[in-house]
């Protein structure tokens, strides 16, 4: 059995990402369905405030233990005092040799977090990064945005990342594709012929930010969800299909060093309800893993668009939460980011790029909604299966030489 330490970023800190929460826990449920000892590392940053230090705390460790995670948990803490010379990290509930030894016995450090602490990979046996920002990664490093310690092994999700179809550099590191898996008995087919609306789930407004080349010069442009929706903002006048959006939005955050954006976000919802969206609070109805789950199983399908780097760099990406709808026997309608050698489009899944595409794949599915709905079961299936694409990419990242050539630019 390998013992694998999944390091991941911003879960225990976002209590009410339920969505959030879901894309490590798929890859920690699947592995643990291969047989392995599957160790959560994270790096935190806690408020001072005890009550709510202690509040975040026992919602992660509730949940933890929900998934069978209970004393499984590495938190840590960096010292925020920008002196040299910092000491090592500080566990939560751990010492520092007692983290170390789960480190050293590890067969595998399977790191999402890029930025990871070096003296944290350097503890492990074979580390692995896992790229689920294809495109955004890369450009990234090579933009030197980001520094990436040397891995053993790069992991993407992105299809096109590292061959002559990607509008981005590959950085010199050597790329092994992957697919986001799907833990298919955790998320069953839940097929109910009267569900009403075709929703998703997302952020809203945000402070990304996509660099790009026009003209020979480099220009920024706002990498929002809020960007890829407004173009669609007619849809509910072109479809009977009711379709809600349960956004992350501080219309009603009561911030006072973000009222620009309070109004902002509540212009927006405004417009939004103007033109028949059904808008509804994701901390609400999608904060926990468990409302993450209820909320899509209970939809009728999935409508959603790609933020702008997906449709500028075509990097043929496709959402987790996605997959989850598709598991769910809930048939897909989103923007096509790219051509893609797998991702069908006009069975159970449909890819648009206008507005017009888009209201007419509603009316497709609705016309054999069971249909669609099964065929959404198989993609998961056939494609995105948990058990296969994570021993796949185990055998990977466990093969190979225990040196990493080269290293990320910084």
């Amino acid at each position: 059995m390998s013992a694998v330490v999944m390091s991941v970023y911003k879960v225990a800190n976002f209590p009410d990402g339920g969505g959030h929460f879901w894309v490590y826990m798929q890859y920690a449920q699947g592995l643990r369905r291969l047989g392995c000892d599957v160790y959560w590392l994270e790096q935190v940053r806690f408020p001072l405030d005890p009550d709510r230090r202690a509040h975040l705390l026992s919602t992660f460790h509730e949940r933890m233990k929900c998934f069978g995670l209970e004393g499984k948990t590495l938190l840590y803490e960096l010292d925020r005092r920008p002196a040299e010379g910092a000491g090592a990290p500080s566990f939560i509930g751990r010492t520092w040799p007692e983290a170390e030894a789960v480190l050293r016995r590890a067969d595998l450090l399977l790191n999402f977090h890029y930025a990871i602490d070096p003296r944290l990979l350097a503890c492990a046996r074979r580390t692995a990064l896992v790229d689920i920002d294809p495109g955004l990664l890369q450009l990234w490093i090579s933009g030197g945005q980001l520094a990436v310690a040397p891995h053993d092994c790069y992991l993407t999700t992105g299809e096109t990342v590292g061959t002559p179809a990607a509008r981005f550099s590959d950085c010199g590191l050597r790329w092994i594709h992957i697919r986001p898996p799907v833990c298919l008995d955790l998320w069953p087919f839940a097929h109910e012929p009267r569900a009403g609306a075709f929703t998703t789930v997302s952020s809203w407004s945000s402070t990304d930010w996509l660099k790009v080349t026009e003209g020979g010069k480099i220009v920024l442009r706002e990498n929002t969800k809020r960007v890829a929706f407004l173009p669609f903002v007619e849809l509910p006048r072109r479809t009977r299909q009711p379709l809600e959006l349960a956004l992350y939005l501080i219309d009603r955050d009561g911030d006072p060093t973000r009222l620009e954006q309070v109004t902002k976000d509540a212009e927006d919802r405004a417009l939004l309800e103007r033109h028949g969206w059904r808008v509804v609070d994701s901390r609400e109805v999608a904060g926990s893993p468990e409302a993450y789950r209820a909320y899509v199983q209970g939809s009728r399908g999935e409508f959603s668009c790609a933020k702008p780097s997906c449709i500028e760099l075509q990097n043929a990406w496709v959402s987790d939460r996605t997959l989850c709808y598709l598991a769910s026997g809930k048939p897909a309608v989103v923007q096509d980011t790219g051509p893609s050698s797998f991702l069908p489009s006009g069975s159970g899944m449909f890819r648009f790029r206008s507005l017009d595409q888009a209201a007419q794949a509603l009316e497709e599915v609705n016309a054999d909604y069971e249909r669609h709905c099964r065929a959404a079961r198989e993609i998961a299936a056939m494609h995105f299966d948990s058990k296969r694409v994570l021993e796949a990419a185990l055998n990977a990242a466990l093969s190979g030489p225990n040196v990493a050539e080269g290293s990320a630019a910084s």
